[in-house]
């Protein structure tokens, strides 16, 4: 795909990435990936025979940020807007990529229409947060699809999730503390026992701001809650976590 003969208009940037020389396109118009995508990428741990479903992939952040630290054998993108699909799909081309890594433009409501059932180990997902209609809106319509729930809500991810795993396949996601209770439910009632939790908070002692989970595809009750993470200590430097996640330790 030719992004200039696809579309024109795009505000477009390479961004190193930090992660084994990767780079990444990037519109500067539209939603760009912050510490949420890197976060939930080294939560995953991938292995190396790990077949990977990124979902809500947007520009392909936690896809080759998981794929840098981890190398699975194989990572899918499932992205709604068409705009980011294709960056995502420009940005494995750009890196080599593109027989491990691919990106496809679809709904998660239509995930039978792209791939088999069963057929991933582990699924990725840092969804929007808001329930559409709520939290802060924005003007642009890709910034608003990347933080609200439009065509598909929390519990279409979960079904998406619960469709694409294969038995004892695990799903990691990144959301909101204030979602806990809607995530525990849901996840439940796709047959996806929620086995890992990690909160995360801007410094030690401050409320969380975020919550990685991690759900295992029928599994037994036993939920281990993990110590919190903290992004900067309280001079306002990066804790020594952040920056091993980082790979600058």
């Amino acid at each position: 795909m030719n992004l200039r003969l696809w579309r024109t208009d795009l505000s477009l940037r390479v961004d190193d990435t930090g992660f084994d020389g990767i780079k990444l396109l990037q519109d500067t118009d539209a939603f760009c990936y912050g510490v949420d995508a890197v976060l939930l990428a080294d939560f995953a741990k991938a292995g190396p025979e790990d077949t990977v479903l990124d979902l809500c992939s947007g520009n392909g952040a936690v896809a080759f940020i998981l794929y840098a630290k981890y190398h699975p054998a194989k990572v899918c993108g499932l992205e709604l807007q068409e705009a980011a699909a294709g960056l995502a799909q420009e940005s494995a081309k750009l890196n080599g990529l593109s027989e491990r890594i691919s990106f496809t433009c679809g709904d998660a409501l239509d995930i039978s229409e792209h791939f088999s059932q069963g057929s991933f180990s582990l699924v990725v997902c840092n969804p929007p947060y808001f329930e559409d209609g709520r939290g802060v809106s924005c003007g642009s319509d890709p910034k608003h699809l990347a933080r609200h729930e439009s065509t598909a809500g929390l519990e279409d991810f979960f079904s998406a999730a619960e469709y694409a795993l294969k038995a004892g396949g695990s799903l990691c996601m990144i959301h909101r503390p204030e979602r806990l209770a809607d995530l525990m439910e849901l996840s439940r009632r796709h047959g996806l026992e929620p086995k890992t939790m990690r909160m995360v908070v801007p410094s030690f002692g401050q409320a969380a701001r975020q919550v990685l989970l991690h759900f295992v595809k029928g599994a037994g009750k036993q939920l281990t809650v993990l110590a919190e993470l903290a992004v900067r200590e309280k001079d306002g430097s990066f804790t020594k976590e952040i920056e091993r996640i980082y790979g600058r330790a």
